[in-house]
């Protein structure tokens, strides 16, 4: 640790050294960011799971991919739009081995995540053993291997790995807590109980931005959770929690809970951005975003909100037992049952727990613009909230 330690501190001091603000932002410009570090779940995760426990199964991928690509969608997800926003290219994930580049940045989110640690395994409950703190403790590595290698091996690896000035230039986003409310559901705690553990999830989440902050992070993206009670994975896994519903057939129940992570967490991003008043933090309202296309859903030319595009049976078309691309023993062979709908663009979830390319687009073209954001600021110009 005291290596580590050592290791880091020469970086941080190469990191002070460095200009802090993005190349070219103008006061109220855009920030021209030359990096991105994405902390998070399957709702970000580029290839992190896949690369570690074995590849999301086709259709996954189909629509742009045309290949399974890591990500448990049909395409893109909120994170590429983000990337594509930015002129950087899709984040590699760090735990991918082959064909990865990590010159403008790097993704450490894996599907099943959390901001806790699970008591448990990904084979007994689903659930990644990549928590937040995990993520960040390969984040610290990560910027020490990486410019240990880019200033001692040279060569290719000047190409594959970001300059030292990119970490204090960077925009960090995270997306994580969806998992630590629906763990808490998935082994028959009440709301009150999944409430109770929300204060201890802040506490977690601040120590490990105050981390990347003191590794010289300094312009942060912080998504809230989106509306669980309106994904069918989790009113399956909890039907006495399925109704009472709302207008759009979401759970009261879960909404409840996620609204009150998302109103502890516009706090804590408040408060770093008092302790921090010499960064940027962004709140994000991707719950709005989320709600608004999924009670909208046939006035923006959705089909049915709540049922899935790649599954298999029930309501929801969606069994826990048979996810997308799973298969089924039908008379004495294995066939696939977990199939992909015609038409993914018209379809808000694409598995379930996950949405489709077309409604992750919808989400992000809510989110860029900054009407979504506490302090109001676009995506582009998110080094500019310092101090709000």
């Amino acid at each position: 640790m005291a290596t580590a330690a050592a290791a880091g501190a020469a970086v941080l001091l190469a990191l002070a050294l460095a200009m802090r603000v993005p190349g070219g932002a103008g006061a109220g410009g855009d920030c021209h960011f030359p990096a991105v570090f994405n902390f998070g779940d399957s709702n970000s995760d580029t290839g992190g799971l896949s690369a570690a426990f074995g590849a999301a199964p086709p259709p996954n991928g189909r629509t742009y991919f045309g290949m399974p690509a890591g990500r448990y969608s049909d395409g893109r997800l909120v994170i590429d739009f983000i990337a594509e926003s930015l002129g950087i290219p899709y984040l590699s994930a760090y735990l991918n081995s082959i064909g990865t580049n990590f010159s403008q940045g790097a993704n450490f989110a894996t599907a099943g995540s959390s901001i806790r640690r699970q008591n448990t395994s990904l084979f007994l409950s689903g659930f990644s053993p990549f928590s937040l703190d995990v993520q960040s403790w390969e984040f610290e590595q990560f910027i020490n291997r990486s410019q240990f290698v880019y200033n001692n091996k040279g060569g290719i690896y000047r190409e594959l790995l970001p300059k030292a000035e990119y970490f204090s230039q960077a925009l960090y986003t995270f997306d994580i807590g969806q998992n630590d409310i629906t763990s808490g559901y998935f082994v028959n705690k009440t709301s009150e109980e999944v409430i109770a553990i929300i204060p201890d999830l802040m506490e977690r989440l601040t120590s490990v931005i105050q981390s990347v902050y003191g590794l010289g992070g300094r312009f942060f993206w912080i998504h809230n959770t989106g509306p669980l009670g309106c994904l069918p994975y989790a009113l399956v896994h909890r039907p006495d929690l399925a109704s009472p519903t709302d207008g759009a057939g979401c759970s009261v129940a879960y909404n409840k809970v996620a609204q009150a992570f998302n109103l502890r967490l516009k706090e804590t991003v408040a408060r770093l951005r008092r302790t921090h008043p010499d960064a940027a933090f962004t709140y994000v309202d991707v719950y709005a975003a989320k709600y608004k296309l999924i009670s909208e859903a046939k006035k923006l030319g959705f089909d049915d909100p709540l049922l899935t595009c790649c599954g298999h049976g029930g309501r929801y078309n969606f069994d826990l037992s048979v996810g997308c691309g799973g298969k089924a023993l039908v008379n004495g062979t294995w066939v696939v049952v977990g199939k992909s709908c015609d038409d993914p663009a018209r379809r808000v979830s694409w598995d379930g727990v996950h949405f489709t390319e077309a409604a992750n687009r919808f989400v992000f073209d809510q989110i860029a613009g900054g009407a979504l954001s506490d302090p109001p600021v676009a995506l582009r110009q998110a080094c500019h909230s310092r101090g709000q």
